[in-house]
């Protein structure tokens, strides 16, 4: 793969971090509670997905038009890679590092939220203490949840990438 494309997926990678970050930190410092909305997780999930998105268009561009499968998933890949290791990082040394104890709430909100959303659909309250006693047993901020989260989080990705690469290529005319 040429270096424009690579510093062009990296570039991106690295202002996906960026705000990622920025709205890691805001959460931890303004609102918590955003942890609990889906529709802001749904919001970050489709701006990581748009970002590797827009990274496989400029390679295209940068290739004069033309960009095959492999490169236009690199492309897409190193962006969604890099950015959401950047904000995982930060997420880790908040959470794990600098105050647990944020961790620890959020934790009571998520589980607060989740109740109230299960009971909302009329979920038996034997699976609701069951749900409580897991959550409680599980720290989604800790190291090891974080790390886990990324691989997951990587993998459905990758699958949204290869879809999106597929849409993606487009091969130059032989003639």
């Amino acid at each position: 793969m040429e270096k424009s494309v690579k510093s062009n997926a990296i570039s991106l990678g690295v202002i996906l971090g960026v705000v990622l970050s920025l709205v890691t930190v805001l959460a931890y410092t303004v609102y918590q509670g955003m942890y609990t909305n889906w529709m802001a997780g749904i919001g970050l999930s489709l701006m990581i997905i748009v970002f590797g998105i827009v990274s496989a268009v400029k390679s295209r561009k940068l290739l004069g038009g033309f960009i095959d499968f492999k490169k236009a998933f690199t492309s897409y890949l190193i962006t969604v890679a890099i950015g959401t290791l950047i904000s995982t990082v930060i997420t880790i040394l908040i959470y794990v590092a600098v105050d647990p104890d944020a961790a620890t709430a959020i934790n009571e909100q998520v589980i607060e939220s989740t109740v109230g959303f299960m009971e909302k659909f009329g979920t038996p309250e034997s699976e609701i203490e069951k749900a409580v006693a897991k959550m409680e047993e599980e720290n989604q901020f800790s190291l090891v949840n974080q790390i886990k989260g990324w691989f997951w989080g990587m993998l459905i990705y990758i699958i949204i990438g290869l879809l999106a690469s597929l849409a993606i290529k487009k091969k130059e005319p032989l003639y």
